[in-house]
């Protein structure tokens, strides 16, 4: 459950354009022959694993913050994303950034970054890889 201050936040970010509500739309604007699918999530995931929130010395996918990786055989990409707060000083960058990296994949037509915050981003969701570097283990 969402509680009112992060449904709050998420309105503000979403005013401003830095977030949105709309689901992945992985049809649209398809410009080249069908991908492999596998190699391609592979690939996201990888592009993914570069992104750091600059807070914390571990990557976004360890971290727990991707939710999950689409890919289309036309070459779309979508990617569920949340961030530890509603608040993260990094809303607007950080989803960008991971969207420009998996973008830059060669047979990636588009990339969507989808900021949801429900269900709400816990330590549980860490890996154990996340943990041990962050001294949790």
């Amino acid at each position: 459950m969402v509680d009112w201050s992060m449904r709050q936040a998420v309105k503000k970010l979403m005013s401003k354009g830095e977030v949105t509500s709309r689901p992945v739309n992985l049809a649209q604007d398809a410009r080249t022959g069908p991908v492999n699918v596998k190699d391609v999530e592979k690939q996201a995931i990888e592009a993914l694993r570069t992104c750091f929130d600059p807070e914390i010395p571990v990557n976004i996918y360890e971290l727990g913050l991707i939710y999950g990786v689409t890919v289309n055989p036309s070459g779309q990409v979508g990617i569920r994303m949340t961030l530890t707060s509603p608040f993260c000083p990094v809303a607007a960058s950080l989803p960008a950034e991971a969207e420009e990296k998996v973008r830059a994949i060669p047979g990636v037509t588009g990339a969507k970054v989808e900021v949801v915050f429900d269900p709400p981003w816990d330590p549980s969701r860490m890996s154990e890889a996340a943990k041990l570097q962050l001294g949790l283990l």
